[in-house]
């Protein structure tokens, strides 16, 4: 747990780091939405360069990104075998029951693999890059046409500020627990499923209890602060969009182009 990096933020100084975040965001959302534009090799050999070199850009080590796929490598393997056995399609290689494996499902297995991966990766690119603050000044500006039909936007953005930021201090203190739990001779690896189960609850209590007490602390210190529901805020950190952030649309605008025209390949 202690190597998710869900949420965390890396300080760096890269061309990334100099975008604004409501371009980050935008482009990772239109990324997830051309992603699915791709539908042969060629295509996915374009959006996999394109995502390296968003990588390579961070100037942050590669294994970084790694630890973000890793946790849910088991997920992404598990999508890509249902699709390996219950696609059809094309010549057939093997076949049992309601099971197979063809050439489409070969195919489409692998386009599934390739196709999580990219995101994660993405999607690390902007949580690495990006503080949780700066993500909801984001968010907010982008849902900020939401506020007319009388949508509490601002309140909306503090809770994804607080959840993001609550991730990693949530994983941190469950590995202080386990490791507290630890040093008092308890045993997490060994065992069946049920003792597993039984072997969680001892984390699961004080965790639940340091939670709470995360909150209210923070409750206390917005309300020491002046912090009130609703009322028009003045801000301390101004957005302002670079150079850098029509350079980046203007690649996802290129790569929208690329997928288009290789998807009639």
């Amino acid at each position: 747990m202690s190597k998710i990096i869900i949420g965390r933020y890396i300080p760096g100084d890269s061309i990334i780091y100099k975008m604004d975040p409501r371009g980050k965001i935008i482009a990772t959302f239109l990324f997830i939405v051309i992603i699915f534009l791709a539908n042969n090799w060629l295509s996915y050999l374009f959006l996999s360069v394109f995502t390296l070199l968003a990588v390579w850009a961070t100037k942050l080590k590669p294994k970084v990104f790694w630890d973000g796929v890793k946790p849910l490598i088991w997920l992404i393997l598990f999508t890509s075998v249902l699709q390996l056995f219950f696609t059809t399609g094309g010549k057939i290689y093997w076949h049992w029951g309601i099971l197979n494996i063809s050439e489409y499902g070969i195919q489409n297995s692998i386009f599934i693999f390739i196709r999580f991966v990219m995101i994660i990766l993405i999607s690390t690119v902007l949580t690495l890059t990006t503080t949780s603050l700066e993500i909801a000044d984001g968010m907010e500006w982008i849902l900020k046409p939401l506020g007319y039909l009388k949508v509490p936007v601002a309140q909306i953005a503090l809770v994804m500020s607080i959840a993001l930021r609550f991730v990693p201090i949530l994983l941190d203190q469950a590995v202080r627990i386990m490791n507290a739990q630890r040093a008092r001779g308890a045993d997490f690896n060994s065992g069946g499923l049920i003792k597993r189960i039984h072997s969680i609850i001892p984390i699961l209590i004080p965790l639940f209890i340091g939670s709470l007490t995360i909150a209210i602390d923070l409750a206390t210190a917005m309300e020491a602060r002046g912090y009130r529901e609703g009322a028009k805020r003045t801000r301390y950190r101004v957005l302002k969009w670079s150079k850098y952030d029509w350079i980046n649309l203007g690649y996802f605008t290129l790569l929208t182009l690329i997928l288009l025209l290789t998807r009639t390949y």
